[in-house]
């Protein structure tokens, strides 16, 4: 049944998404475009798209936007895709809550301890190696187009990029007036 293979997916994904949710979007996107085929690449990037501009932790959006999808795609009606919304949310919170509650009396206790300190150590580069992952994965045709398809979305999708690189690196720009800049010139450009 879909849903219990929703409720494992993202509760795997929940459990071994360290990083936060820009950590968790390329295991997302392994599970639920490639492994699973409940979602095309085109239907991920425009779930990444609205999980970024709605309130609240990107993963999170993301679980819910794509259970809906995948129970859509499955040719379900709307309120079993709004259920499947939910357990795919439900399933990847859980782990984290979980564990928090098992964790926190005990890393209170230990935190000074030079084994903590270095599983923390250790997994520092893994969450950088999971964020440049998502952003690699994000970087593809559908995004970007390329030169030989459409120089011109190429350029702008380029331009686009590195100016907002610059601009919340450098020059801090707020993220939210980022996007706003990015959409209003994304729709002027390339409409």
């Amino acid at each position: 049944m879909i849903f219990l293979k929703l409720f494992y997916t993202f509760f795997k994904i929940g459990l071994f998404g360290f990083g936060g949710g820009y950590g968790m979007l390329s295991l997302i996107q392994t599970e639920v475009v490639r492994n699973n085929d409940w979602m095309t690449s085109a239907q991920f990037t425009n779930v990444v798209a609205v999980s970024q501009m709605t309130p609240g932790p990107i993963g999170i959006n993301s679980a819910t936007y794509c259970g809906y999808t995948a129970i859509h795609n499955a040719g379900m009606s709307d309120s079993m895709a709004i259920l499947g919304s939910g357990i795919a949310t439900f399933a990847l919170v859980l782990p984290s809550f979980i564990l928090m509650i098992l964790i926190a009396k005990i890393l209170m206790k230990y935190m000074e301890s030079q084994v903590v300190k270095d599983i923390f150590s250790g997994l520092r580069p893994a969450v950088v190696g999971l964020l440049a992952a998502a952003t690699l994965m994000l970087m593809n045709v559908e995004n970007f187009s390329a030169p030989s398809i459409n120089l011109w979305r190429f350029c702008v999708s380029t331009a686009l990029f590195v100016a907002t690189f610059v601009g919340t690196k450098f020059l801090k720009i707020n993220p939210i007036r980022m996007i706003c800049y990015a959409g209003f010139a994304g729709l002027v450009l390339l409409y």
